[in-house]
């Protein structure tokens, strides 16, 4: 793995997704600025209200499936090329399946989005573990399934710098699924989340930290922040973590640019000093 300088994007998306694009864009710009080779946008970047229900969701996804229109992605594409940098586009909806084949009407597929600094897509990962829970807010339950298709591949994408293993938000409480991204080879975990507030107080470090040590990998967690209907407030607190579970740069609960240089040379010693990759026995 080469060094790498990496920005996660902590904002608090609202119901425009015009509002949500302008702002998301002066934040990359601004992670840019500030050296950043590679930028990870948080789930829902582009519309967060009360949890994204499921008539906007697919109002959104026709538009994006539109080759004349695609507001988001084009957006995506512009700000990977300009900047320049490799851009993570945490997770919005998608009515077409990587294939190219339709989801069935009504439902769409939470869908994380890679550009290199061309502007060119690079890899897809569909959301493959679906938020349906009970949770102590004013929202109460959640169903995500009941508006979106799960997911059903991993993704490891290559990089100037290292490979990618790619995740959203929920999959954070499934460890087979990272520690098989390491088995492929990932060196960087890419987790962009939409944490409640109650779940991420409770458990949204200590998973990450978790996935960091367990699996010797670089963890890059993008989050929402904030209130952002009356029913719907996330936890904020993106983190980028070290290999060894060291916090390298943590936010509060504002809208922020998180960055931090992953160095390779730390990689390669804890991986070293602590192989558990290759020490695994299932007995």
């Amino acid at each position: 793995m080469r060094d790498l300088r990496i920005a996660a994007i902590q904002i608090s998306s609202g119901a425009s997704v015009a509002a949500n694009l302008a702002r998301a864009g002066e934040l990359v710009r601004a992670a840019a600025a500030g050296g950043a080779k590679m930028v990870l946008l948080p789930e829902y970047f582009a519309h967060l209200a009360d949890g994204g229900s499921a008539a906007v969701a697919e109002t959104f996804a026709s538009a994006e499936a539109d080759p004349e229109r695609q507001p988001v992605q084009a957006a995506l594409q512009r700000w990977a090329r300009e900047n320049p940098l490799w851009l993570v586009a945490g997770a919005m909806p998608l009515n077409q399946r990587p294939d190219g084949s339709a989801v069935d009407a009504g439902r769409v597929r939470s869908a994380c989005l890679v550009y290199d600094d061309r502007g060119q897509c690079r890899a897809r990962y569909d959301k493959v573990h679906l938020f349906d829970v009970e949770v102590e807010d004013a929202a109460r339950s959640y169903r995500e399934s009941a508006g979106i298709e799960a997911g059903d591949s991993l993704q490891v994408v290559e990089t100037p710098w290292g490979r990618l293993g790619l995740s959203i938000c929920f999959d954070l409480r499934f460890p087979e699924l990272y520690r098989e991204l390491a088995a492929r080879g990932a060196e960087i975990l890419l987790v962009p989340s939409a944490f409640t507030h109650v779940t991420g107080s409770a458990h949204w470090l200590t998973l990450l930290r978790a996935r960091a040590i367990e699996n010797g990998c670089f963890v890059v967690a993008a989050d929402q922040c904030g209130q952002h209907s009356p029913r719907r407030r996330t936890w904020g607190h993106s983190v980028i973590l070290d290999p060894w579970g060291d916090v390298l740069a943590e936010a509060g609960e504002e809208e922020t640019v998180l960055a931090a240089d992953l160095h390779g040379k730390r990689l390669a010693e804890i991986r070293r000093r602590m192989p558990l990759l290759d020490m695994r026995r299932l007995p």
